[in-house]
């Protein structure tokens, strides 16, 4: 397997555009539970990703019926990211600390599961809650800093790089 560098810029220049609009090559799922990972998804494709169309364990999208759980779904983003070891990204969860633009961030609001995606769009010298700053969809944001969500827990993504 061949590995493919993951351009950070590019991703971060399409979460800036699309922050607050909707890409017309993609379904919005604001109505059917959040279009935080889809955006999230979209996201990391910009930057070089090449799409996994393995059925159920892939990442791919090609149309809101056709696509995998891992393009919308918050826990499936993180398990196919984490254990990939095929066709496309992967990456690993780091501390806070380690956050680079162009990585993930999931959050969780209760004691029982992560259920927002968040895309990284711009982190201070030494990351941290305070000088992170995310864009997102569903609560549509660019530039938001992560320390203005009141959430209990959350964890980060590293983007490794993409398997070709």
């Amino acid at each position: 397997m061949k590995f493919k560098e993951y351009n950070r810029d590019r991703a971060v220049e399409y979460a800036h555009k699309w922050a607050f609009g909707r890409n017309s090559a993609y379904y919005n799922f604001d109505g059917m539970g959040g279009d935080c990972t889809n955006f999230v998804s979209q996201c990391i494709y910009a930057g070089g990703a090449v799409m996994n169309y393995v059925p159920d364990l892939g990442w791919f999208y090609v149309s809101s019926k056709k696509r995998s759980a891992a393009w919308s779904g918050v826990q499936y983003l993180y398990n196919f990211l984490t254990k990939n070891k095929s066709v496309g990204p992967y990456g690993h969860e780091a501390p806070i600390s380690e956050t680079h633009i162009g990585d993930v961030i999931q959050l969780r609001f209760d004691k029982d599961s992560y259920t927002h995606s968040l895309f990284v769009v711009k982190v201070g010298e030494e990351p941290s809650e305070n000088n992170i700053y995310i864009s997102c969809h569903t609560m549509d944001s660019d530039n938001r800093p992560l320390n203005s969500y009141d959430y209990t827990s959350h964890r980060l993504i590293h983007i490794d790089g993409i398997n070709v």
